[in-house]
């Protein structure tokens, strides 16, 4: 079959060239709306990816935020035997005998500050419940300060303020029946009394008598023997 000539209409020629100039501007504005549609994908799924590490990057900072504001305080730090005689308004000082005894001790003070003792001593650490007093003495016989709160008066906010005081070993830190402080802070031969947790002695107290070289063992451990009831 021979080809079809063009028509010898110049009407029809014109009508003939007019309609593939129309397919040839669908095609090209086919393919422009497809290349346009392809850019807006890249750009939304860009923006999604820059969303999502934006958040992810929110989420992280937010994160080191939040351990930085919530981790606990860092735990004061006392000199051993760096005490230097300095005289504390209010302590009381006494002299004690370091004898080992089975069974229980009428002591002296309440809360004892030293005096016969068991042969085992209480581990350091914050207790939930009161203390044998003869296991916690002999604690102080190697030097730790034993600081004991009323449970009626200190609780709370108070609480927390009186573990702010807290060196990270060599202490003992519990609720005490009877007393007559709010808060009682003894160590061998030495006890203060103190009416408010907010007292500036506290820390001049553990300044001056914390791992004592005047207790009978200030290098002896103060772990390694008896949990007491309410380890915290």
């Amino acid at each position: 079959m021979s080809p079809k000539k063009p028509s010898g209409n110049p009407a029809k020629q014109a009508e003939q060239a007019l309609t593939v100039k129309q397919q040839r501007e669908a095609k090209r504005a086919e393919k422009l709306a497809e290349y346009q549609r392809q850019v807006a994908k890249r750009r939304r799924t860009g923006i999604m990816w820059w969303v999502v590490g934006g958040v992810a990057a929110l989420a992280v900072v937010g994160v080191v935020v939040a351990s930085i504001v919530f981790q606990p305080a860092p735990r004061p730090t006392y000199e051993a035997g760096a005490g230097s005689g300095t005289q504390i308004e209010g302590v009381e000082t006494f002299s004690h005998d370091t004898s080992h005894v089975e069974g229980t001790v009428d002591y002296e003070q309440t809360p004892p500050a030293g005096g016969p003792h068991n042969q085992y001593w209480l581990n350091c650490g914050e207790y939930s419940q009161p203390q044998q007093n003869e296991y916690a003495v002999h604690s102080l016989e190697h030097g730790a300060i034993w600081v004991t709160y009323d449970p009626e008066l200190v609780q709370g906010e108070d609480l927390d303020t009186l573990r702010s005081y807290m060196p990270s070993s060599y202490y003992i830190l519990s609720p005490y029946e009877g007393m007559d402080s709010p808060v009682t802070l003894s160590g061998w031969n030495s006890q203060l009394k103190v009416d408010s947790v907010d007292d500036e002695r506290i820390p001049q107290f553990f300044e001056e008598y914390w791992r004592s070289d005047q207790a009978p063992e200030p290098n002896a451990v103060c772990t390694g023997a008896i949990d007491g009831e309410g380890r915290v």
